[in-house]
């Protein structure tokens, strides 16, 4: 079986329009299999609500953007079942190939799209990150990956996971690429950072990291150094990880059960033993569950802002590489769980988070972050296009 098999869909190929010139023409590019794109069904990573689908007549205004910049669609790529996964395993249609580690996971839950660019497939890919599904796969296939501010980027026609969480972020291999899509996608900085901005690093955040982890980051710190200047030690105390874990946790399940728990009970959706289990799980958040973290995000996000201010944070995207394929089911909950204490932190501040593929772990890649305020994002994707190239 091919790469290709791998990443995409197996649908029948649509040669969808696009612009014969513009900044990205001459570029190809995937689409998560939650975007609409007319010619094409939209499956969410299940075999029937792709059955449901039909072919769609609109495309997503976010895919019509980068066609009208003259991007080619080579495809639609897999995703985890419903976005309600970060292992990049989808039990229907099994698992996309990491391209920079073979034997290990793509993470996901924009795992056929981080396939399809690791893989070399395509120059770049649109996916989806919620709680992670962009940065996760970028950290683990060893790509450039943003999840953008909160609502930056158009979601209109795209299947919905968690409404107040859900973002549109893409993949690149290359930093010229990362560059030009973001300038494609993300149009002028509400909120713009300075030439030099201010950036600091926390000992908090990186405390969390296994040593060997650590250890793999340091040339990756250095370099940020070298090109940016030294960085500030972040000050304070951190708001409690764990409860700004759950407070996603209850928030994600609320929001995913009302996206998508009448459509799974109505059809009786046959869902993967693990998508199922977080679809029950999620049924059961109580109104006060809900509400009690929909506050906690609120006081998590302003302790944060009053923390950083205008200054960007380096920090780690994810505690480790990606797990093997041969880990347990168990192994890689675990994995989820741990990585969701970083992870969580731009998503309840609603901030852009991107993950640059600077250094690597036992052969197999391992990212870095940068997140900035929210608005900042065109800015922390020149910012990483500059650090990608430097060299001191």
């Amino acid at each position: 079986m091919t790469d290709s098999a791998f990443a995409f869909m197996p649908y029948p190929h649509v040669d969808v329009p696009r612009a014969a010139s513009g900044p990205l023409a001459g570029y190809t590019f995937a689409a998560k299999d939650l975007f609409d794109v007319a010619g094409y069904p939209t499956g969410g990573g299940n075999p029937h609500v792709l059955a449901m689908s039909g072919i769609k007549t609109l495309t997503a205004p976010t895919i019509q953007r980068l066609l009208d910049a003259g991007a080619e669609l080579v495809g639609k790529a897999h995703t985890n079942e419903m976005a309600y996964s970060m292992s990049g395993k989808n039990a229907h249609y099994g698992t996309p190939r990491n391209g920079a580690a073979h034997d290990r996971i793509p993470g996901g839950s924009s795992s056929g799209s981080a396939s399809a660019v690791s893989n070399n497939l395509c120059d770049f890919a649109m996916g989806s990150d919620t709680g992670g599904s962009v940065r996760t796969p970028a950290s683990y296939c060893g790509l450039f990956g943003l999840r953008p501010s909160h609502g930056r980027v158009s979601l209109a026609n795209t299947q919905a996971l968690c409404e107040s969480m859900d973002t549109a972020g893409y993949f690149a291999r290359e930093a010229k690429v990362f560059g030009l899509v973001g300038e494609c996608l993300l149009g002028e900085d509400p909120a713009p950072l300075p030439d030099v901005p201010k950036m600091v690093i926390s000992e908090a955040l990186f405390g969390l990291l296994p040593a060997a982890s650590l250890d793999a980051l340091a040339p990756a710190i250095a370099r940020i150094t070298e090109c940016c200047g030294p960085l500030e030690k972040l000050q304070g105390e951190l708001p409690s990880l764990t409860d700004a874990y759950w407070a996603f946790r209850y928030i994600q399940g609320r929001e995913a059960w009302q996206a998508q728990g009448e459509l799974i009970e109505r059809e009786g959706l046959a869902l993967g033993a693990d998508v199922a289990a977080r679809f029950a799980w999620s049924k059961a958040v109580t109104d006060e569950q809900y509400n009690d973290a929909c506050a906690l995000r609120e006081r998590f996000a302003a302790h944060w802002k009053e923390l950083l201010g205008d200054r960007v944070l380096v920090m780690p995207t994810v505690p480790d590489i990606a797990p093997l394929l041969s880990a347990r089911d168990e192994e890689i909950e675990e994995t989820r769980r741990i990585s969701h204490h970083l992870l969580a932190i731009s998503v309840l501040c609603r901030t852009p988070q991107l993950s640059m593929p600077l250094t690597m772990k036992d052969g197999a890649p391992l990212g870095i972050s940068l997140m900035g305020p929210v608005g900042s994002d065109l800015s922390l994707v020149k910012l990483a296009v500059k650090i990608a190239g430097y060299t001191s």
